[in-house]
């Protein structure tokens, strides 16, 4: 099976896009798949997340050529996350001045394509991106580097705007750049049946998106908590209906 990208996009912050990053790659390779996780967010919060320390790997991935001294170079910025089959590909803020080197450098939209393109020959099943609300053209590029979005967004009124920008610019990625990915799915994140609010943007997303709508994340703080310790759902409480749910959405992914 060639190498599947998957980035997790959505324009708007505080939406989970880390915890379904982390989550979503370590589901993956609990169930005995090669995944490489890229942090794209200058925070790096994936690396945190997982008990690693940010460092400017992304910025040498995309500022850097494909020759065989750069790319041995790049390569040497993989990390271990420290659980099998999965590692992990560090960023920092040093992030956001590879977008200045993008831009300055009028880079195409295939640009991180063709970055992370070193990487497919090395028996990987999946790359999942980790991307900031909005970094300049990085997110576009990310997404056009990918096979599949996975848009999350809370469970609240004001998320929506975020995700019609993600799927406006999904759209004229395909009809101007000739993008050849597609949706996974639109994923409701901190989802709690118990308020009016939540309940009513459910079923608005369903109303809209119907069945790309995927089965919710229900807000739990212990989703919080494995952030802060630097461990995954799977690691604190793999019996937790968290666990569950990102169990269920590795399970989609994998019939795609």
């Amino acid at each position: 099976m060639p190498t599947k990208v998957i980035c997790i996009a959505n324009q708007k912050g505080g939406v989970g896009k880390t915890t379904t990053a982390v989550s979503l790659a370590h589901g993956l390779a609990l169930r005995n798949k090669q995944v490489l996780l890229l942090d794209m967010d200058p925070q790096g919060q994936s690396a945190t997340a997982l008990g690693r320390n940010p460092e400017p790997g992304i910025f040498y991935l995309l500022t850097m050529g494909l020759s065989a001294q750069e790319t041995t170079f790049v390569n040497s910025w993989v990390r271990s996350s420290g659980r099998e089959g999965l590692t992990l590909f560090p960023g920092d803020q040093q992030t956001m001045a590879a977008q200045t080197v993008l831009n300055a450098q009028n880079k195409p939209v295939s640009a991180i394509r063709n970055a992370i393109s070193r990487f497919f020959k090395d028996g990987l099943d999946y790359i999942i991106f980790d991307t900031a609300p909005s970094v300049g053209g990085i997110q576009e590029r990310a997404v056009w580097a990918s096979d599949l979005i996975i848009v999350p967004t809370a469970t609240e009124f004001l998320s929506a705007d975020g995700v019609s920008k993600v799927m406006q610019m999904m759209s004229v990625l395909q009809e101007k750049k000739s993008w050849q990915g597609a949706l996974l799915g639109i994923l409701p994140t901190f989802y709690d049946e118990q308020t009016r609010e939540s309940k009513a943007t459910m079923e608005s997303l369903q109303e809209h998106f119907g069945s790309r709508v995927l089965p919710p994340i229900h807000r739990a703080t212990i989703l919080r908590e494995c952030a802060a310790s630097g461990q995954t759902i799977f690691e604190t409480d793999p019996d937790s209906r968290s666990a569950e749910e990102y169990q269920t959405l590795s399970k989609l992914v994998m019939k795609f």
